[in-house]
């Protein structure tokens, strides 16, 4: 039971840090209210699916393997988060009486977020690869690895969503809303920058 801790733990801190999957579900969380961004979580959550089974399964690896891709994947993520962290820049805050004049990203925008992020490879990839949990068995430790990791990210997912709404429902002034809101995006292009180019 040592080892679970250990990995939960290390879970915690690797998919719980800021990133850009974290930095915009508090962001749109306190751009448009979390109920209008459960939808996007759900994408959020579904895409981190996708990357446990592409690095459990190690077809990542043969992803990345294929000359010039690393580059194509990490600037069109890099577009897809710059224009999110603008969205996100530009939104009324709420509590100010401001009515928003676009409808936050659907679930289809988090699960590409998801599989485009390279801080969600990279977490992934050092917890699933670093601990065993049932060194006999490697199917079950793999299963057990995956449906814990997968755990921990929604409820990471579900405590950035309530801290960006909560922050939200504090603001009662647009020049407030409007810092926090920059500094969110801000946070996002910094965290796209740091998970793209390090």
């Amino acid at each position: 039971m040592d080892s679970m801790a250990s990995f939960l733990l290390a879970s915690f801190a690797l998919v719980g840090s800021p990133g850009p999957n974290t930095v915009s579900l508090a962001a749109l969380g306190a751009a448009f209210g979390a109920r209008k961004v459960l939808s996007y979580m759900v994408g959020l959550n579904l895409g981190m699916v996708g990357v446990v089974i592409l690095i459990g399964s190690g077809f990542w690896v043969t992803i990345l393997s294929i000359p010039r891709i690393a580059p194509v994947v990490t600037v069109a993520a890099t577009a897809y988060l710059t224009l999110l962290a603008y969205k996100i820049a530009t939104a009324p805050a709420l509590g100010t009486g401001v009515t928003m004049p676009t409808h936050p990203p659907r679930w289809h925008a988090g699960m590409a977020l998801s599989l485009s992020n390279p801080k969600a490879y990279f977490a992934v990839a050092a917890v699933l690869s670093r601990y065993s949990l049932w060194p006999t068995n490697n199917a079950l430790d793999q299963f057990a690895k995956a449906l814990l990791l997968l755990a921990t990210i929604v409820f990471v997912n579900i405590l950035w969503l309530a801290v960006g709404s909560k922050l939200a429902t504090r603001i009662r002034s647009a020049a407030v809303g409007r810092f926090v809101n920059l500094c969110f995006a801000t946070a996002l292009v910094i965290s796209v920058l740091v998970a793209s180019f390090l």
